[in-house]
């Protein structure tokens, strides 16, 4: 894709798109949504939602097909460090929140249309 002002634009609202598909997708299993794009200087947070007690902050990752490789794999340690970074300042910022348990997900979205897959991996890194 285009890495100028419009290829930018673009990239974005279809990653909105998916993280919108996402969400849903993560409401039909029972997770709630307590917020989306979480920003800090620290980092960003796709989405911040509840499984029962349990805070999950999830990251989605989208790929139209696994041609060349798949988008899970773009979760690099970095990456994972700074969506740690950015979960540490959101329970600061929320301290009713903070004695509860927390995991680390990520999603996997591949395809369009009608044939969207989601590869859903709970606790897929810790701090």
């Amino acid at each position: 894709m285009n890495a100028g002002p419009l290829g930018r634009l673009l990239s974005g609202a279809i990653g909105a798109s998916f993280e919108k598909s996402t969400e849903t997708y993560l409401h039909r299993s029972g997770l709630k949504t307590l917020a989306r794009n979480y920003r800090c200087r620290r980092g960003e947070i796709d989405l911040v939602m509840t499984d029962g007690d349990c805070v999950v902050f999830v990251e989605v990752r989208y790929r139209a097909n696994r041609e060349f490789g798949d988008p899970l794999e773009t979760i690099t340690p970095r990456k994972q460090r700074r969506i740690i970074a950015a979960a540490t300042h959101f329970l600061a910022a929320n301290p009713g929140l903070r004695d509860r348990s927390c995991r680390f997900d990520a999603v996997g979205v591949t395809g369009s249309g009608e044939n969207v897959e989601y590869d859903w991996i709970t606790d897929a890194f810790s701090t």
